[in-house]
C-alpha cells in the first residue's frame, strides 16, 4: 500500500525525490504519513482537496481488499 501512495504522489509533483511515505501499523489500521515538498503541496491536495480524497478514496478500496483499515495523512 505504502508505495501506490508513493508513485501517485509522484505523478503528481515536481519534485518526486522529494516525496516519502512513512507507514505505521497497529492491529489492523495502517496509517500513511505523505510528506512532499512545500511547492508540491497544492498539487498532491488539489482544488478543494478533490485530489487527496481520490488518493483516500483509492486507498480505502485496497483496504477494503485487505481487511484492514488505511488513514492517508498528508503533512
Amino acid at each position: 500500500m505504502k508505495e501506490l501512495v508513493e508513485g501517485m504522489a509522484k505523478s503528481l509533483v515536481n519534485d518526486p525525490s522529494a516525496v516519502v511515505v512513512e507507514e505505521e501499523t497497529t492491529g489492523t489500521t495502517t496509517v500513511l504519513r505523505l510528506h512532499v515538498a512545500s511547492e508540491d503541496m497544492g498539487k498532491v491536495i488539489g482544488k478543494q482537496g478533490r485530489i487527496a480524497k481520490a488518493i483516500r478514496t483509492v486507498m480505502k478500496a485496497v483496504a477494503t481488499r485487505e481487511n484492514v483499515k488505511v488513514i492517508v495523512e498528508i503533512i
